[in-house]
């Protein structure tokens, strides 16, 4: 057959469902699904549904849709747990899949980036947009559970990398307690970045971040999803950090809010660098409280310095200012304490929005499982079906399914 006269479909036996899914998704491995083109499996089934819709063939259609969601789903859980390669491959075909029943249901909304032949391939039966939502459920869940795999990777060696490591040298009066084995570290042990030396820990952060974000590139997955990711785990970094402060001493006081913000701001630089604040979610905002918090130890804490205080520190609870205020200790003999006086003044200056948090029920700790709402824009595919190969390497898939 010449290229022309395909319709960019694919036939199955329909004796072979269960062989099928399996080979397409619970046999593939995300090495293998990273030598294709990304989005490879979710193409496959779709032209799979093209068939079935071509034929009129309600049955089959929905089994086969059914079938490959539940193949999904066992696969993560099985395999996938604490797997972040596993659940972006899935993540990044489930979302694939949604955006093609999208720009493939006739709906004119979809349609605006699609070409001819694209519209020609529209699907002719069957409304399929109630799958939408069990996908973009589904994706919903597999996003969940690839933060949760990363906090969980950051969080042993997060206070250290942030509060602790000295990034600037030669400043007085910072005497956090000591920590064993640091003297002679050389800050090239990354191998284990749950080993906490301070000096070692921030490298050790910021190269768990870069692996992160390989891995979701790698598998093709939308730019906005992964700063949605890293704005969920920036949020992480930051509860973690101001939490261990409020609770801190030895933490509070000037130099080492400088320490504190000088390592803030090696992870703004590393989002930037990535540019993930391209994509208009707030990546860095999420920080903003623990800058905030290191800005209030490096003020200046006299009566005429009040306003200028409260304006600075709009991200803080009052109840988290406050908090810092008192546990604020001079840097040396010349700083003057903070005196009661000026917390009053500070309290009565934010009499309205203490109130308004204590009607909100706000607490002084961040809440660390707090998660922000995910949202997966369309985003149509430039793919002609009638052109996409097969790969040999997919599993001997080339010898269950047929081009039509």
């Amino acid at each position: 057959k010449k290229e022309a006269e395909y319709l960019g479909m694919l036939e199955y036996s329909k004796d072979q469902e269960e062989k099928l899914l399996k080979s397409i998704i619970t046999d593939l491995k995300p090495r293998i699904a990273s030598q294709m083109l990304p989005g490879m499996p979710a193409y496959i089934v779709f032209m799979l549904i093209r068939h079935l819709d071509h034929i009129n063939d309600d049955k089959n259609v929905r089994s086969l849709i059914q079938g490959g969601i539940s193949h999904i789903k066992k696969t993560i859980k099985k395999r996938g747990q604490t797997d972040i390669e596993l659940k972006t491959l899935w993540l990044s075909n489930t979302l694939r899949l949604l955006h093609c029943l999208k720009q493939y249901s006739g709906e004119p909304q979809f349609q605006a980036e699609s070409t001819v032949k694209q519209i020609e391939h529209c699907l002719r039966n069957f409304d399929l947009s109630a799958y939408r939502r069990v996908l973009s459920d589904i994706a919903v869940w597999i996003y969940q559970g690839i933060t949760k795999v990363m906090e969980e990777e950051v969080q042993p060696g997060l206070v250290v990398a942030l509060l602790e490591h000295e990034g600037i040298g030669g400043l007085s009066g910072d005497k956090p307690r000591p920590m064993r084995g640091r003297a002679g570290s050389t800050g090239n042990d990354l191998d284990t970045p749950t080993h906490l030396d301070p000096k070692e820990a921030l490298d050790g952060l910021l190269t768990q971040l870069t692996r992160f974000h390989l891995v979701l590139q790698k598998h093709g997955l939308d730019p906005e999803i992964i700063s949605q990711i890293f704005r969920q785990i920036f949020y992480y970094l930051c509860a973690g950090s101001l939490n261990n402060l409020l609770l801190r001493k030895d933490m509070c006081h000037w130099s080492r809010g400088m320490q504190i913000r000088y390592n803030i701001a090696q992870l703004e630089q590393w989002a930037r660098d990535q540019n993930l604040e391209d994509t208009g979610s707030k990546v860095i905002d999420t920080l903003l409280p623990i800058i905030q918090a290191t800005q209030l130890l490096q003020a200046r804490k006299s009566e005429e310095d009040v306003p200028g205080i409260c304006d600075m520190c709009d991200k803080l609870r009052v109840s988290q200012i406050i908090k810092i205020l008192n546990l604020y200790t001079p840097a040396d003999e010349f700083e003057e304490r903070v005196s009661p006086a000026f917390v009053r003044k500070i309290q009565n200056k934010l009499q309205e929005r203490a109130m308004e948090e204590a009607k909100n029920q706000v607490t002084l700790l961040m809440d660390t499982k707090f998660s922000f709402a995910v949202r997966f824009p369309f985003n149509p595919s430039n793919i002609n079906f009638a052109e996409l190969e097969i790969p040999e390497m997919y599993n001997n898939l080339p010898t269950l399914v047929r081009k039509v």
